[in-house]
């Protein structure tokens, strides 16, 4: 029986047939290693994942987070107010103009020697004897709210018009494409500063008393730049993601079933565009707040007394040589806000973009 077992299993020289002699059951460590699978996951959860693994995104999140969190609580903590002068006992201090950070006038002085308490000037005073930390904390908002709000105006324009000009193809991409040409050849900080002195001299009296006015007409002239000029990158970038997107047999499947083209761009095409979607706008509120921050420099930006970034550095030239901290102040601030906007952009963009991701 034994030669006729051997002589069954003997391998042809010409067979296919695996020689099972050549292999070893498994141990079974090696069965415990084969159970362990990787977990269920979606796109949203690696995409986050691999972030929270790059720990520069992460770092400069907190830090943004950190800075949101300031600029919201600490104007209602702190006792000076952003557009009114340092008064002691309800009357106007004349000694507290220019103080350098940490520093008291001399009224002030004789008050805190007489057991009266002050609040510290963190960052001292300007010319006209208002405490620099706020102006520093409410142009911090201001600029924030100004990129947060700009961005959401490039992305619903831009959204919408790349939306139809990609999925609709044709004649009409042909002209939409044609007409963003001819906007993306448009000097926008010309644009602003035209509109800046038109506005004022059209509508400057008829908004008196709203809160437009306590915006200016620089920042209602950027604002409608922004809904007229920036959104050109943005809807190229979409009709380029829908172009790749519409072809494949899932929306081919939903246009067969009858399914409305909005239905099919909402539903099908935008949901496998929202990575870019996202890392796009991510990216985009950095230089909507720089943009914000050269026009006030420039004195195009926010009307007075409110401050906003740029014009707090743009009032701080005067006496550079003199108090050169009322200009490191801001331009930290701006740098700061910047840096940590394109880090957290950078880190979306590694994270969710399907070209990058290893």
């Amino acid at each position: 029986m034994k030669d006729d077992h051997s002589k069954e299993f003997k391998k042809h020289p010409l067979s296919l047939q695996i020689d099972l002699s050549k292999f070893t059951l498994a141990s079974d460590e090696e069965k415990r290693n084969l159970d362990v699978m990787r977990e269920p996951s979606s796109f949203w959860r690696d995409g986050f994942r691999n972030f929270r693994k790059n720990r520069m995104a992460m770092v400069s999140l907190i830090a943004l987070f950190a800075i949101i969190i300031a600029i919201v609580i600490l104007p209602a903590v702190i006792p000076y107010k952003y557009g009114e002068t340092i008064r002691i006992n309800g009357q106007r201090d004349q000694t507290v103009s220019n103080l350098y950070p940490m520093k008291w006038s001399e009224k002030e002085q004789e008050y805190i020697d007489n057991g009266g308490k002050l609040f510290p000037h963190i960052m001292g005073t300007d010319q006209l004897g208002r405490d620099y930390f706020i102006r520093v904390v409410v142009g911090t908002r201001i600029s924030l709210i100004v990129g947060f709000f700009a961005s959401l105006i490039v992305l619903v324009i831009g959204l919408l018009y790349g939306s139809v000009s990609g999925f609709l193809g044709g004649k009409v991409d042909l002209v939409m494409m044609r007409i963003v040409d001819v906007i993306y050849s448009l000097p926008d900080t010309l644009m602003i500063i035209l509109l800046s002195f038109v506005l004022k001299e059209t509508i400057g009296k008829q908004i008196q008393g709203t809160i437009f006015a306590r915006m200016g007409t620089g920042m209602l002239s950027m604002f409608i730049v922004f809904g007229l000029l920036y959104w050109v990158s943005m809807a190229r970038l979409i009709r380029g993601q829908i172009l790749s997107i519409k072809e494949n047999e899932f929306v081919l499947a939903a246009n067969a079933v009858g399914s409305s083209k909005s239905r099919v761009i909402r539903k099908h095409i935008l949901p496998n565009c929202i990575s870019v979607i996202i890392i796009s706008t991510a990216l985009q509120i950095p230089s909507a707040i720089f943009t914000e921050s050269f026009l006030s420099f420039l004195g195009l930006g926010v009307a007075v007394p409110m401050p906003s970034l740029g014009s707090l550095a743009s009032e701080a030239r005067e006496g550079i040589q003199i108090y050169p901290f009322k200009l490191i102040f801001p331009a930290v601030m701006i740098s700061l806000i910047v840096l940590t906007l394109n880090l957290i952009g950078d880190g979306l963009r590694d994270a969710f973009d399907p070209k990058l991701r290893k």
